[in-house]
């Protein structure tokens, strides 16, 4: 998704917008001083912080041509603030023309020139967006940044790092890979799958595993995330690209929603698990 915001939003000026859901906006508490202080700001370069992403707004004499994301607050150059977005379960960005008739579903919308707009559906409206004015640093406004763990992409993410952080707790190792205060962005699909591709039960307990398997977790956790974005992500129900095109990757899934399917390695059929409350996939001959 950032990848698709930066090839077609990158530099271009917010003329305006509409909020049709004025509880989408989780700061400024007003609608209309939410798209007041967007407008006539420039789309900088969009970033991704864990599943936030978040648009560096800039003035449009000064846009920079791109900095990496640094938290907490980058020098003022130009920096008019952020445009911060979680899209939750259901949420999708999309680039269309103005004149395309809107979803049932629409919350927000940003315009653009050439008659373009980028478009906020949310079916199940937990989504929410932010506005950060200045040079503040928008952990301070979006709370849930500050208690993010390093990025699966990262130098902190290290097979060191991650059995520190996993070889003392009592929990299932599958629960612990969705704790975003261990690792930011990783999801259910790509839990189970790397998983799978490490060998390990998803209701594994993490004080059981050796630095061995936590090591090979890690690189498989890199590795499904590599060649999900390579796909264009999964589509299961809701998720589109800003284009709207479905992501490919769940239909190589090696064992995310195949429930009663054969396992791609072995065929075994795939087994179905709850764990807090969050369904989890895995093949019983593949992963012990």
């Amino acid at each position: 998704m950032r990848l698709g915001l930066n090839q077609v939003t990158s530099g271009q000026e917010i003329l305006g917008g509409d909020v049709l859901r004025p509880r989408t906006i989780a700061h400024p508490l007003s609608a209309e001083d939410f798209l007041a202080g967007l407008k006539g700001a420039t789309l900088a370069q969009w970033h991704r912080r864990g599943k936030y992403l978040l648009a560096e707004l800039c003035k449009p004499a000064s846009a920079p041509e791109g900095r990496a994301l640094s938290l907490p607050p980058l020098p003022n150059l130009g920096l008019a603030g952020w445009l911060g977005v979680h899209l939750r379960m259901t949420g999708q960005l999309l680039w269309l023309d103005r004149d395309t008739p809107l979803q049932k579903h629409t919350r927000v919308r940003f315009f653009f020139t050439g008659n373009r707009e980028l478009r906020f559906v949310d079916q199940r409206t937990f989504g929410q967006m932010w506005l950060v004015s200045g040079a503040a640093d928008p952990s301070d406004t979006i709370s849930g940044l500050g208690q993010l763990g390093p990025e699966p992409f990262s130098a902190e993410f290290s097979a060191q790092y991650l059995a520190k952080a996993l070889l003392h707790r009592r929990r299932p190792v599958k629960t612990a890979l969705l704790d975003q205060s261990i690792i930011a962005g990783a999801g259910n699909i790509y839990a189970d799958e790397a998983l799978f591709k490490a060998g390990l039960r998803p209701d594994a307990l993490c004080s059981d595993l050796s630095r061995e398997q936590i090591a090979k977790l890690r690189d498989a956790l890199i590795e499904v995330l590599q060649e999900a974005i390579i796909a264009g992500g999964s589509t299961i129900r809701n998720f589109v690209s800003v284009e709207g095109v479905n992501g490919n990757y769940a239909g190589v899934a090696w064992v995310y929603s195949r429930t009663g399917q054969p396992c791609r390695v072995c065929g075994t059929p795939v087994e179905r698990l709850k764990l807090a409350g969050r369904s989890s996939h895995f093949c019983p001959q593949c992963q012990q």
